[in-house]
């Protein structure tokens, strides 16, 4: 694989666009777009403010740059660069702002949850939309962008709302059973929503488009309950991760448990394979010690590391979450499927080095333990690989072939914080705390 020189960015915002075409960063109140192919600059644009947020439209022909701070939104034209729009919510604030599935209309939800904005950048048009609610994941839309879900709270029940996003007329709205709804989220094929509860609560509700519930799934009662939800990209499968350190999957067709992964703290599983990271540090001779090689932070310094495999059984290292804080590091936070939907990768919160990955054949498959906590991962758009990163120089790759670490030969101590494949998944973007850079897959690697 191939590295391509570091680039300033800040707040980790970068976004390739939906095409794979551009790349966008922003470094303070710029806005730079770049040519993917040949990082050459195609566009530079001065924004009012510190750019808080920024997103593509689905047409990458628009680009939406948000100032939360002055509640601020403006636009921008890939081919019409002296074109621009300015969006000011004013006084009430801004808390979010996003595209929809046209790429013509911006919803800006205010500060407080008060109202989301539907601004029109055809007609100038502006709706309102009432009482959306304060939680982790209270708006989706579905993969064709034909709909969009909302959650809403009203004299203190909950309920959501399924808006035609042509139009933005209300299609469906209906009370779900739920005690504090915490999120919604669209299965990829656009038929089933899952609607699930505050973590007091063990319950995930799924309803069809015209708001009848299908089924609903409550694990366990009386405890900490869902942290979780994960559809597969065939929709499938609905994963669930809870704060009793498991992952439970339930079928599309009779919406029952098909499957329950645990993450024991001793793996004693002979099929499984155990990658553990081992560092080392080179071997420096006299003749390298040169005082500009110091100077300028070369790589010469940074650890070096690689992956044994250990023989079971395997003592995973736990840490002990603190009882007497909000929101303890215990629980099954992170779940992504294969782009396949045949791998399943899970990150637990009080075994914050270790990455586990199932198989659709209901096995565990790997097991990755790092040597320092896992910030990201992600599975390549195309092929069943898995990118990680944890917070240093290092890039590590998982594959059913294997286990890789890689060290970023960027100057200057680059620590990659972030990570996001390019949408061929033959590239990957590479965030540090205020640089990013590309690394670029070989050919024979991508096959």
């Amino acid at each position: 694989m191939n590295f391509s020189e570091i680039f300033k960015q800040s707040n980790q915002l970068c976004r390739v666009s939906p095409d794979g075409k551009y790349l966008a960063s922003c470094v303070q109140y710029r806005l730079v777009i770049r040519d993917t192919s040949t990082l050459q600059i195609l566009q530079l644009y001065t924004c009012l403010d510190q750019i808080s947020h920024m997103e593509w439209s689905s047409d990458c022909l628009f680009i939406l740059c948000a100032m939360y701070k002055r509640g601020l939104v403006q636009v921008w034209s890939l081919e019409q660069p002296d074109w621009h729009c300015k969006i000011d919510e004013g006084s009430i604030g801004l808390l979010s702002s996003r595209w929809s599935p046209d790429g013509r209309h911006i919803l800006n939800t205010t500060e407080f949850h008060l109202r989301i904005t539907v601004w029109s950048l055809c007609t100038k048009a502006v709706s309102y939309i009432k009482y959306p609610k304060t939680c982790q994941k209270g708006l989706d839309f579905s993969r064709d962008g034909c709909y969009m879900a909302l959650a809403e709270r009203r004299d203190c029940k909950d309920y959501v709302s399924v808006f035609v996003c042509d139009d933005w007329h209300l299609l469906r709205h209906f009370e779900t059973e739920t005690q504090d709804l915490a999120g919604l989220e669209w299965s990829p094929n656009g038929c089933v929503l899952a609607v699930w509860d505050s973590c007091l609560e063990y319950k995930v509700l799924l309803y069809s488009l015209d708001g009848r519930l299908l089924s609903t799934y409550s694990a366990y009662e009386w405890s900490l309950g869902v942290k979780s939800v994960a559809w597969s990209p065939s929709s499938q499968f609905l994963a669930i991760g809870s704060y009793d350190e498991k992952v439970r999957i339930l079928n599309h067709i009779t919406w029952k448990k098909l499957a329950q992964f645990e993450h024991p703290v001793t793996i004693s599983n002979t099929k499984a394979v155990i990658y553990k990271e081992v560092e080392r540090r080179p071997a420096i001779g006299s003749d390298d010690l040169s005082l500009h090689s110091i100077a300028t932070g070369t790589t010469l310094f940074n650890t070096q590391s690689k992956y044994q495999i250990c023989p079971s059984p395997v003592q995973i290292p736990v840490v002990k979450p603190d009882p007497d804080r909000a929101n303890p590091k215990i629980g099954v936070s992170t779940l992504a499927f294969s782009s396949g939907s045949r791998y399943l990768a899970t990150k637990n919160d009080n075994m914050a080095t270790v990455v586990w990955v199932y198989m659709q054949k209901l096995s565990l498959q790997a097991v990755l333990e790092q040597t320092s906590a896992v910030r990201c991962f992600q599975w390549d758009p195309r092929r069943p690989r898995l990118a990680l990163c944890t917070g240093n120089s290092k890039l590590y790759l998982w594959s059913p072939a294997g286990c890789v670490s890689v060290c970023v030969p960027a100057e200057g101590g680059f620590q990659v914080q972030a990570l996001n494949w390019h949408c061929s998944g033959d590239s990957l973007i590479l965030i540090g705390k205020e640089h990013l850079c590309l690394c670029y897959m070989d050919t024979d690697e991508a096959k």
